[in-house]
C-alpha cells in the first residue's frame, strides 16, 4: 500500500433532560505517503521542472523570441546549462529568425528517461502492491 492509513474513532454516549441515551461517533481518517512515494513525487516535480524549462526554451526559440527581453534571456541562461551536453548532436535548422533546436528536444527526452530510471530503480526492491 502507498500510503499509511490511520482512523480514529470516538464513541460518545449521553443522556439528555428527558433521560433518553443519545450516542455519537466521530470519526478522523488521516492518510500520509510513504517514503518511497514521497521520493518518486519529488523526482517526477524536479524532472517537471527541467523539461518545463526546456521546453519554454524550445518555444521561444522556435518562435524566435527577442533575447534582449528579460525573460527571455533569463530562460536561455537557465536553460543553456541544461541543453549543453546535448548541443551539436543534430544539426540545428534556422528558418529566418526561427531556430528547431533538436537538442532541446533530446534533452527532454533524456531527462525524462533519466527521471523515469530513478524511480524505477528506488521501487526495485519494492513489492508491487506498495508502489
Amino acid at each position: 500500500m502507498s500510503e499509511v492509513e490511520q482512523t480514529t474513532e470516538v464513541h460518545e454516549t449521553t443522556t439528555d433532560p428527558n433521560g433518553v441515551q443519545v450516542r455519537r461517533q466521530n470519526v478522523s481518517r488521516t492518510t500520509q505517503p510513504s517514503g518511497v512515494v514521497v521520493a518518486q513525487r519529488f523526482i517526477w516535480f524536479i524532472a517537471g521542472v527541467i523539461d518545463a524549462l526546456i521546453a519554454i526554451r524550445f518555444v521561444l526559440l522556435l518562435l524566435g523570441a527577442n533575447q534582449s527581453a528579460g525573460f527571455v534571456d533569463f530562460i536561455y541562461g537557465i536553460s543553456s546549462v541544461l541543453v549543453a551536453p546535448f548541443v551539436g548532436i543534430f544539426g540545428e535548422p534556422i528558418y529566418g529568425r526561427f531556430l528547431f533546436e533538436w537538442s532541446s528536444v533530446l534533452a527532454i527526452i533524456v531527462y525524462s528517461l533519466i527521471a523515469w530510471g530513478i524511480v524505477r530503480l528506488i521501487t526495485l526492491t519494492r513489492p508491487q502492491e506498495e508502489i
